[in-house]
């Protein structure tokens, strides 16, 4: 955001998977291991990062951690500047 204009602004885009309330634990290890193993396969990190992609594979525990840092970060943010939706 410094080239923007904006040098106090950190943020940074993520993007994770994220399965229904109520689906199975084995489900969702499965599909957590099996997202790791695809975007450790050469052809897909080297895509990714042509895309400016870092991958980074984490566990449900760790995910849950980000999801809640990032909506107290931004929820203090939407406060202080008193946003509020149409």
């Amino acid at each position: 955001m410094v080239e923007a204009g904006y040098p106090d602004i950190e943020f940074e885009n993520w993007f994770g998977f994220l399965v229904p309330a109520g689906t199975p634990k084995e489900i969702g290890t499965l599909l957590n291991h099996e997202i790791i193993a695809i975007i450790a396969l050469p052809d897909v990190k080297e895509r990714l990062a042509e895309l400016a992609f870092d991958p980074v594979g984490s566990t449900a525990e760790e995910m849950a951690t980000r999801l809640r840092l990032d909506i107290e970060k931004w929820a203090k943010v939407i406060r202080a500047a008193n946003i509020k939706r149409e």
